[in-house]
């Protein structure tokens, strides 16, 4: 029994460098979002940046610790036993809560996850000892250190409200002074705006740096015998004006004399400032649990004492974080930084949801977003009655985002947003980290750099009328999702640690393995989901200025719509035919990644028009028919897939054999139909088209001679208005999916001339 806490010990140390590695991957967003969105400087730089702020960050992180001691919930109460039942709990409830979030791309906080898991194992352990000890329910409150964790919570959530509404501020005012014409300012307008940013963000870096350091303690001379930690604190003032006219000015020399973009100098500080902060503030989300845990091990040792009688009022004590284990967790997070493929979603979240052009929208719009968008839309012009016409075309003016003419595929490429807005990011970040911080009040630093980038978008009309509702939705989704966090931490924490006291030899390994099991299955589910991202058989955009061009270039994406049309009417009528549920639900998921994509192909039509000069309009008639009878094709797939899906799901009777035998003979002309298909376009053999189309009467024929089989039927023999129903539905769908089919292989048929070479639009790197 007493080896038990040695494996504890070595299972959370195992658990802690897991956790580092999941916390990274989420908390990521907090301080690349801005220098990513922003292109200001490479990848790699970034990178290079974030890395030495999350090194130095992570050994500046010490005085943290305390958090995961006592900051939730009076360690005095407990034993070392319920101790470390509470301290695995919240370890192995962590580490899954974050991977789970990281798996669906939303930055959540990991403090909250923190705080809220110790809040609930602490919780559930109290319960127990008072229901042991036949105690009143309202002795918990005795067990939990309630002062501080409310103080917690409550910070958490102001921040939400604070640093959206400080971000849109701050941003509107911004853009009216620098416009997105801000490079062409005065020099004196970028050394101002410079100073203010720079002050911020390098008295931030004093906040969250150097207090955090055993220096900080340490009296100076120089300092009036005040320790720095107290200097910093008392002369905010006096260090803000100071620090301001010296940024100001050299700012001012730098963009005067050595022609500095001083807007990507801010975006270079401000990464590695949060960068520090996340480090030297979240570390402790990740190992003060652990680090807790050893220091009550090393104690319940040297103690001699039995687990069950020993109390851990020595965890109310302030014990220093070796600074080797500091170090060695900031390598652990360093190289999660650079090889986290679920980093890079939870930064893409972020990012589509702050960009300034179009993205692909990842959230449909609900009730909520639709009534904020609409109430927006009426107060922005209410205050455009009250305003002048004058002062409201001037405010329009600064706020006109400039025109970059690019080709379709290379949108992508441009910036989320300008350096003005990336500046502001992270200086109004820092701005209110800072402040929460010299008033020792917490906060998320997630919730803050993200609520403050959302902030920023709004005022900075990134949300035009096409993105709004879906923006909108988002954010509150990932609202939604941090309020989950809180929820789902406090349950699972609470319910582990239940399960942990019935048997602790026996749940111990149970939950430790399941725990692992669960983080390998969701690697292996994200990696399989990114390579089918990837995936081959995705359809591709039309870049061709001509018509001959289009045809050739948009073979493929026939081919492949047939290809993968064919096996989803087979699989329709096989699942019919054998009730098979699992194989129709898989079916419906196959033709919604086939229907999404040809929507894809749709919402670039008006990139793939602008595109075109005067003389190719037919080729954009063209691919607008070829677009349409592609999603005539897919539409019929798609009720065929859902009706026999729902026939089967409700378990209605099964299809008699005369009429599974007639739809596998319809299908086994589809087939053959769609197979020489696919060959024809694969092989660009445009000239075989006229011989699949010669075949259309026969294949109608075929289908028209099996609804009136169906009719006789019904009038003598049919006694399932359901079978009946679907049957009818089936076929006369097919007909709709071959009508569509003939009429996208007659527009290529009749468009096609082989005497003619296809022309494309040639790039700027190309000439």
């Amino acid at each position: 029994m007493e080896n038990i806490y040695l494996y504890m010990i070595i299972a959370l140390a195992i658990l802690a460098i897991a956790d580092l590695v999941v916390g990274v991957s989420n908390d990521a967003v907090n301080f690349l979002n801005s220098a990513i969105g922003s292109k200001a400087i490479s990848f790699k730089t970034i990178m290079i940046v974030a890395s030495l702020g999350v090194a130095v960050g992570a050994v500046f992180s010490s005085g943290m610790m305390e958090v995961a001691r006592k900051g939730i919930f009076n360690p005095g109460e407990f034993m070392f036993n319920e101790i470390m039942i509470i301290f695995l709990a919240v370890m192995i409830t962590d580490i899954l809560l974050l991977d789970f979030f990281n798996s669906v791309g939303m930055p959540t906080s990991t403090t909250v996850s923190i705080v809220f898991e110790l809040l609930g194992a602490a919780v559930a352990m109290a319960l127990i000892k008072i229901g042991h000890d036949n105690g009143n329910f309202s002795d918990v409150i005795n067990y939990i250190n309630t002062s501080k964790a409310s103080q917690i919570i409550f910070g958490i959530l102001l921040s939400v409200v604070v640093a959206f509404s400080i971000g849109a501020i701050v941003q509107w005012f911004s853009r009216l002074l620098l416009s997105y014409n801000f490079q062409n300012k005065a020099n004196w307008v970028g050394g101002l705006f410079g100073g203010i940013a720079l002050t911020a963000i390098t008295y931030f870096i004093f906040m969250k740096g150097l207090k955090g350091t055993s220096y900080a303690k340490e009296s100076f001379d120089i300092l009036g015998g005040r320790t720095m930690k107290d200097f910093l604190e008392s002369e905010v003032l006096t260090i803000v004006l100071i620090s301001s006219v010296f940024w100001s000015l050299l700012s001012y020399a730098l963009i005067t004399f050595f022609k500095t973009n001083i807007y990507k100098l801010i975006i270079i500080v401000g990464t590695f400032a949060l960068a520090l902060a996340f480090a030297g503030n979240d570390l402790v989300n990740f190992i003060g649990v652990p680090v807790a845990a050893y220091n009550a091990f090393v104690e319940w040792s040297a103690s001699g004492i039995a687990a069950t009688a020993f109390p851990m009022d020595v965890l109310a004590e302030k014990v220093p974080t070796n600074n080797l284990l500091l170090f060695g967790a900031g390598v652990v997070m360093v190289l999660t930084l650079w090889f986290s493929s679920k980093s890079k979603d939870v930064v893409k979240t972020s990012l589509d949801l702050s960009s300034q052009g179009d993205t692909k929208e990842r959230f449909q719009p609900n009730f909520l977003s639709r009534s904020f968008v609409r109430t927006a839309m009426l107060m922005s012009q209410m205050s455009s009655y009250m305003l002048p016409k004058s002062w409201q075309e001037k405010i329009d003016k600064q706020f006109e985002a400039p025109v970059i003419t690019l080709n379709k595929d290379k949108k992508y490429e441009l910036p989320a947003f300008d350096l003005v807005r990336a500046a502001v990011n992270l200086m109004v970040a820092a701005v209110l980290i800072s402040i929460a911080t010299s008033y020792k009040l917490p906060l998320s630093t997630t919730y803050v750099t993200f609520m403050v980038a959302m902030g920023s978008s709004l005022a900075d009309r990134a949300w035009g009328a096409e993105s709004a509702v879906y923006r909108v939705a988002g954010v509150i989704n990932v609202i939604g999702g941090w309020f989950f966090t809180a929820l789902s931490a406090f349950s699972a924490a609470a319910l582990v640690a239940y399960l942990l006291n019935l048997n602790i030899n026996v749940m111990f390994p149970i939950l430790l393995l399941a725990a692992f099991g669960l983080l390998i299955r969701s690697s292996i589910a994200h990696s399989k989901r990114a390579k089918e991202a990837k995936a081959e058989d995705s359809l591709t955009k039309a870049e061709s200025s001509s018509i001959q061009g289009v045809i050739h270039e948009s073979a493929g994406n026939i081919a492949n719509v047939v290809m993968r049309g064919n096996k989803i009417y087979t699989n329709a009528i096989n699942g019919l035919a054998k009730q098979d549920l699992i194989l129709l639900k898989k079916n419906k998921k196959q033709i919604l990644k086939l229907s999404n994509e040809v929507d894809d192909l749709r919402d670039n039509i008006f990139y793939f028009i602008k595109n075109l000069d005067e003389s190719s309009v037919g080729a954009s008639n063209f691919y607008i028919h070829i677009l349409g009878y592609l999603q005539d094709m897919v539409q019929s797939l798609e009720y065929i897939t859902k009706v026999s899906h729902k026939h089967v799901n409700n378990n209605h009777k099964k299809l008699k054999f005369n009429q599974i035998k007639e739809l596998k003979e319809v299908d086994a002309r589809f087939e053959l139909l769609f197979n020489n298909t696919k060959t024809a376009f694969e092989s660009r053999s445009f000239e075989e088209i006229g011989v699949i189309l010669s075949r259309k009467a026969e294949i109608t024929t075929l289908v028209t001679d099996k609804i009136k089989r169906q009719v006789e039927r019904t009038r003598t023999e049919e006694s399932s208005p359901k079978n009946t129903t679907l049957y009818f539905s089936l076929l006369l769908e097919t007909k709709d999916l071959l009508t569509a089919t003939m009429n996208l292989l007659d527009e290529y048929y009749n468009a096609h001339d082989s005497s003619v070479k296809p022309a494309t639009i040639t790039s700027e790197s190309e000439e």
